[in-house]
């Protein structure tokens, strides 16, 4: 199959294709770099939304809500989950798919994992193309889904049009925000697990970090679904 063939299979909503040309990218092959020039260039692409934040802040759990949410509305999603891969054996759990597993086996999802492989920034060495591939291949919409970062972590905002940073109460007061270089490319800030303690502390620091700036802060608890419809709405 040549690469204007896979591109035009990819572009019409083969699934196959699709995976066919993610798989390529990830191994390095050069000519997948072809196929995906020529998707780029014929394509416009569909809105990229990175979805980011510390470990244990709930970022899958809120992914799953956020495509039950879309899909509700009629939207089809395409979702890139980062792992982090291990530092002694190179292999990842790649288990972001557990927690969206009610979406895996709806045509309207299509979910793909990615190991880091010791990339620095949060993605992977693979996820920037993989990404375009992804918002020109038919879907309404694409959420890419960093590991767990850190302050520095911020290179998916060169690959999506919204950066949505996700913390929890008990992330840190205003000493904690004025250090997190990653709040400076947020365009939406969520505190999940908005059912516990601490919220308010939380957006209390993150409103005073921004000094005035248009970034919303919103509330939600990705266990039950609360708050979520306010944030599809603006990621929308």
């Amino acid at each position: 199959m040549s690469d204007g063939d896979l591109a035009q299979r990819v572009q019409r909503g083969d699934r196959r294709a699709l995976a066919r040309l993610i798989s390529a990218i990830e191994s390095g092959d050069p000519a997948s770099e072809k196929a995906v020039a020529a998707l780029v260039e014929e394509v416009a692409p569909a809105p990229r939304i990175g979805i980011t934040g510390p470990p244990g802040a709930g970022k899958s759990t809120l992914v799953g809500a956020v495509i039950a949410e879309l899909r509700s509305r009629g939207d089809t999603v395409a979702v890139l989950a980062v792992d982090p891969s291990s530092p002694v054996t190179g292999g990842a759990l790649l288990g972001d798919r557990i927690r969206m597993q009610d979406h895996v086996e709806d045509p309207g999802v299509y979910i793909r994992s990615m190991a880091s492989r010791g990339h620095l920034g949060g993605l992977s060495p693979a996820a920037g193309p993989t990404i375009a591939v992804l918002a020109r291949s038919g879907f309404d919409i694409v959420l890419v889904e960093t590991v767990g970062v850190g302050q520095s972590e911020v290179e998916v905002m060169d690959h999506v049009d919204q950066v949505v940073l996700v913390v929890s109460p008990g992330w840190g007061d205003q000493i904690q925000a004025d250090k997190a270089g990653i709040v400076e490319i947020t365009d939406v800030f969520v505190v999940n697990k908005g059912d516990r303690p601490g919220v308010e502390v939380v957006q209390r620091a993150l409103l005073e970090r921004m000094g005035g700036l248009e970034a919303p802060v919103l509330v939600t608890a990705a266990i039950n679904g609360e708050g979520v419809p306010a944030l599809v709405d603006v990621i929308r």
